[in-house]
């Protein structure tokens, strides 16, 4: 697989620029043909945009007033307007663990010298696309909400380093498609756990879940966090995106213009976006699979429907700029985007 820019010297790929050096957060390119970081830094656009010294993860930071008062200026998932003090600190506090902040567990697994990614949406694109072993191949892999693999493994694989998600995403999935094989959340030893702190029920479910508790308030109470995410997870597995990471991402790349109308408030990046931006803040190359392309109304909306069905648009998100920036990234050699 290429990911080299087009029309350039190729033995110019071989050495690297670390653009991402100044963030502890992120790791500096090594050994890779043609990383992210350079087809960034050679592009006019992208290269004003990408900002690698934005915090990815929230975590081992204390919960000072000047952070309460940064975040608190910004609704969610963009900071904590409105939300109570009180269920922010003490999840905050429970991320104490040295891994909290990583994206990827260095300590328990070596980094290959190119961490190379795949993040895999739910698109119908990807049904009879036999992409599975491209899939597996890589170093790590991402999945988002109803993430159905049983029985489609040749198109989607069957490795899952990381499943992101809101809690709202994650039962509306288990819900919507339980009937379509959607039975439960990826589980296995190791596997990370990516928090989008869309609500306040978000940072509730985490502090269950890093404690091993049943949810003691609002609308998930009485939940047991052991059935979505197993009994052996711990704190290392779980991660929480950065408001602020969030913020920067609609407003660098995803800035709709959804939100001057009626319906702004409730407008956010799709929890792929977020998934596919935060792989391309962390990894040094990134392929993207069942993604929405040009091509999406040849296509049922997900991969695992039985019968084909639109690509249904919510006005909580903008999936026509998510396509368009999709493919320009594409196009400057950033991320490979699965077509056809």
């Amino acid at each position: 697989m290429s990911f080299c820019l087009p029309r350039r010297d190729y033995a110019s790929c071989q050495t690297v620029v670390g653009l991402n050096a100044s963030n502890p957060k992120t790791r500096q390119s090594r050994l890779c043909r043609c990383p992210l970081h350079l087809a960034i830094h050679r592009h006019t656009r992208f290269r004003k945009q990408f900002n690698f010294s934005m915090p990815v993860l929230l975590s081992g930071r204390p919960f000072t007033p000047e952070l309460w008062h940064s975040l608190s200026r910004h609704r969610a998932p963009y900071g904590w307007q409105g939300l109570p003090s009180q269920a922010i600190a003490s999840t905050l506090t429970l991320l104490n663990h040295s891994e909290s902040g990583e994206l990827f567990a260095a300590a328990r697994e070596p980094l290959p010298g190119c961490v190379r990614c795949a993040v895999v949406g739910n698109g119908g694109i990807l049904k009879g696309s036999h992409q599975g072993l491209s899939i597996d191949a890589h170093d790590y892999v991402f999945r988002v909400n109803g993430a159905v693999i049983k029985g489609f493994e040749a198109d989607v694989g069957t490795k899952t380093s990381f499943y992101g998600f809101t809690v709202n995403t994650m039962k509306n999935s288990l819900i919507a498609y339980r009937n379509l094989g959607f039975t439960s959340v990826p589980q296995r030893q190791g596997l990370r756990y990516i928090f989008i702190p869309s609500d306040i029920r978000d940072y509730v479910m985490l502090r269950a879940a890093v404690l091993g508790v049943p949810v003691s308030e609002g609308t998930d109470k009485g939940d047991r966090p052991q059935i979505y995410f197993g009994p052996e997870a711990s704190v290392g597995n779980f991660k929480l995106l950065h408001p602020e990471f969030i913020r920067y991402l609609m407003e660098r790349f995803l800035k709709s213009k959804l939100i001057n109308t009626n319906f702004g408030d409730m407008y956010m990046p799709s929890t792929g976006a977020l998934m596919l931006l935060t792989a391309l803040h962390t990894c040094d190359q990134v392929s993207a699979y069942g993604f929405i392309t040009g091509r999406y109304q040849h296509f049922s909306e997900h991969y695992f429907d039985r019968e084909k069905r639109p690509l249904m648009f919510y006005i909580n998100h903008d999936l026509l700029l998510e396509a368009a920036l999709w493919k320009d990234l594409h196009k400057a050699g950033i991320i490979r985007l699965y077509q056809r």
